[in-house]
């Protein structure tokens, strides 16, 4: 029954994927954007791809500097092919590569899964931080860009009926409130009951295994280091988007503002629940290129090339990287085997 909702999960996520990307396309002129993709600089694309692989290993070396507090040694490529397993998975399972990787490093390594997933999850609130940052500085450079496209493309008259008559709004924030205060106050009054479940006991146990993970980061003995592999990675995705925009002639002259503009909305489009950000990203990334002037069917096409070059490389990249792990496994396996035959021969207990 599991396999079965876990299927039907997956496939109405790839529905949605299929009705964005759908909705992303229609009413355009495809032969259009057919000449956009086949007339693209692609030179430019490869040294976005080349850059991508510097951002990946500076990425894998940062999660490994989360681990190592936690007493944990894994070696770097154990820690590189684990985090690019994970993103391969994404492709397929939205949001399960960050577990697939913490079990892909267990196995290689031996580090515990909750501990894995605990600097996973700092290394995601870091991430959506920067991402904040990165959208405040977005709005604030190009504001009144933002605001006329949404107020004349976007909203379409409907700000103006929002502000004669905030009383939905209003009423939908203050029902979310009181049933989130609800749930806080049911969970306080049971908090006993609760404790003497053990499915909650080894749900709690899992949740301080993973609350360890990510206070490791307080722990760091370079925190300079952390912050200067964070930043060159967020570089580097900048420098991906912003190089794209010689591919193209339509976006040839976009200055770097632009390129900051994509990078921030297109995360938001990445970050969403859906496989490979596929549909999310393209809609997004057309909507920002459309508010700087750049026709539909220009923007779709670099939002196809760009998100196609970055996903043949997870593709290539992550299936070496898979190769890599089962062997490793696989060869820990027998070692793991060969230990236990050995004992069991000299009669050691076990």
């Amino acid at each position: 029954m599991k396999q079965l909702l876990n299927v039907i999960k997956y496939t109405l996520l790839l529905a949605v994927s299929g009705l964005l990307m759908w909705y992303a396309l229609q009413g355009q002129d495809l032969s259009r954007i057919g000449e956009y993709v086949r007339g693209a600089n692609y030179w430019w694309l490869l040294l976005t791809m080349v850059l991508s692989v510097l951002g990946y290993f500076s990425r894998a070396y940062r999660w490994k500097m989360q681990i190592t507090p936690t007493g944990h040694q894994p070696r770097f490529w154990d820690v590189y092919h684990a985090m690019m397993v994970g993103y391969l998975a994404n492709l397929v399972l939205p949001r399960m590569g960050e577990v697939i990787r913490c079990s892909v490093l267990r196995r290689t390594s031996g580090v515990p899964v909750q501990v894995a997933l605990g600097t996973v999850v700092t290394e995601r609130v870091i991430d959506v931080l920067v991402l904040l940052g990165l959208l405040g500085g977005t709005l604030l450079l190009d504001f009144t860009t933002f605001w006329a496209f949404v107020t004349d493309k976007v909203l379409a008259g409907r700000y103006d009926a929002l502000a004669r008559n905030p009383a939905p709004l209003v009423l939908a924030l203050g029902i979310a409130t009181v049933l989130l205060l609800g749930l806080a106050y049911a969970v306080f009054r049971n908090l006993e009951r609760l404790r003497q479940n053990a499915l909650f006991n080894k749900t709690m146990g899992f949740v301080k295994g993973i609350i360890a993970g990510a206070f490791s980061v307080l722990k760091l003995e370079n925190k300079g280091l952390f912050l200067f592999h964070t930043f060159f990675t967020w570089a580097v995705y900048y420098l991906m988007d912003y190089l794209a925009f010689f591919a193209f002639p339509d976006t040839y002259d976009l200055g770097m503002r632009a390129g900051l503009a994509v990078l921030t909305f297109g995360a938001f489009g990445m970050a969403a629940p859906v496989a490979g950000g596929i549909g999310p990203f393209h809609i997004m990334v057309q909507g920002i290129l459309l508010a700087y002037g750049i026709s539909k069917e220009a923007g779709i096409a670099y939002a196809l090339v760009v998100h196609g070059s970055q996903t043949l490389l997870v593709v290539v990249m992550g299936g070496i990287s898979f190769a890599a792990s089962m062997l490793k496994s696989g060869k820990a396996s027998e070692f793991q085997e060969e230990e236990v035959g050995q004992l069991e021969s000299e009669g050691t207990p076990r």
